[in-house]
């Protein structure tokens, strides 16, 4: 009766005491920020997401629909439907010309799901992560939730490219570190590791005994190529390395939340056990319309690659007449991650373009403590709203 007293006094203005204490000091997500700010202004432009203006292809819509008239309604497999793990061991084989067997293959509810199976597959509380910067903030929360370690390895940025100096990576490693997290293409700066440092990054995983988690999300949006190197073309079948990948951004299907995972044959067990207690699995309907896309799907990447190549001309044009804003092209994805002359505080920056151009892009800091003076651009849209983005922009710099 005394417990229940005391509890009946409880003072609720403290209940975020009773949470886990990693939720009162995790590092702010300063895109997801900006984002809601900018949903205040009245026919504000936001191109800070990473997605396009393109609808998902009628073909992969249909095919859920097929598949939900035919019943395909229930819980399936915790790590996928066969049909799809197979349509993407296929994939594999069409597209990179590697084998890639099914028992390798985990089929998620999103690609941020795959990297979140990723991460608690290996990680303990203390582990040191190295990431490779800049990087999507997501990724650096995820390692923060897992009360892990990121430890920040940037790209150099010089001569107009972005680079990697292997040797600084190799030499963050400590007794502690149980990964290296690296996305290629990179998400903001359209970086492509080469084969060489892929091969470079397997050995020293080999040696070290170190996991490599590789976010290939974008390996189908190189604008001159049909996809980016791979860590599976060149690593053996159990190497310490989890890719993650996604249907979101080559096939426009950002709001289906579907992906998958590719690990060594020994990580089957352990993936099937985190899926069975995190989401059950992928939805089932969906699954079928990721099957269309890997199946049909060439024509459409191709289309929209046209649409981003004219984009990313549009820009650097656009960028070479401005002597305040300086860009870097991307080789690889839909965005452009520049420098405004003068504005440091990216922050700032970014909540200025919302009030006075009604413009909303992704502030740099939120890649990376070294990224602050850095705006990430989207420009996967129509070429009418990327110039009228640009011209609220140079409006704004003018």
């Amino acid at each position: 009766m005394e417990f229940l007293q005391s509890n009946n006094q409880m003072d609720y203005t403290k209940e975020k005491l009773n949470y886990r204490p990693i939720f009162s000091t995790l590092s702010k997500n300063a895109g997801a920020e900006i984002i809601r700010y900018g949903r205040s202004k009245e026919n504000a432009i936001t191109l800070a997401q990473g997605q396009g203006d393109a609808n998902t292809p009628d073909f992969i819509c249909e095919a859920v629909q097929t598949a939900m008239s035919d019943g395909h309604t229930f819980y399936g497999p915790p790590i996928g439907e066969p049909a799809l793990r197979q349509e993407i061991s296929d994939y594999y084989k069409r597209i990179f010309n590697i084998d890639v067997p099914m028992n390798r293959i985990f089929v998620t509810a999103s690609g941020t799901t795959a990297m979140d199976y990723a991460l608690t597959s290996l990680l303990d509380p203390g582990d040191d992560v190295i990431a490779i910067t800049p990087i999507w903030k997501n990724l650096l929360s995820a390692v923060e939730v897992a009360q892990a370690n990121a430890i920040e390895v940037p790209l150099d940025e010089q001569d107009g490219q972005w680079s990697l100096d292997l040797d600084r990576l190799f030499d963050s490693v400590t007794d502690k570190t149980r990964a290296i997290l690296i996305v290629s293409p990179s998400n903001p700066t359209g970086w492509v590791m080469n084969d060489a440092e892929i091969k470079a990054l397997l050995a020293f995983s080999r040696k070290t005994g170190i996991w490599i988690v590789a976010d290939e999300v974008y390996s189908r949006l190189t604008l001159n190529e049909s996809h980016a190197p791979s860590f599976l073309e060149h690593a053996e079948e159990r190497d310490f390395l989890l890719t993650v990948n996604s249907f979101s951004k080559a096939w426009a299907m950002t709001g289906w939340r579907l992906g998958w995972l590719v690990g060594p044959p020994c990580a089957e067990s352990i993936i099937c056990d985190i899926a069975l207690y995190n989401t059950m699995g992928a939805p089932t309907p969906l699954q079928y319309g990721g099957i269309a896309a890997l199946r049909h799907g060439e024509d459409f990447i191709e289309s929209q690659k046209l649409q981003w190549r004219q984009n990313r001309k549009t820009l650097i044009e656009r960028f070479d007449n401005h002597d305040r804003i300086l860009m870097n092209p991307p080789d690889a994805t839909f965005y452009s991650f520049f420098k405004v002359d003068g504005e440091e505080k990216c922050i700032s920056f970014c909540k200025d373009l919302v009030d006075n151009v009604g413009l909303v892009l992704a502030p740099g800091v939120g890649f990376g403590k070294d990224c602050a003076g850095y705006v990430r651009l989207c420009y996967a849209v129509s070429d009418g709203l990327l110039s009228e983005a640009l011209d609220r922009l140079e409006e704004a710099v003018r």
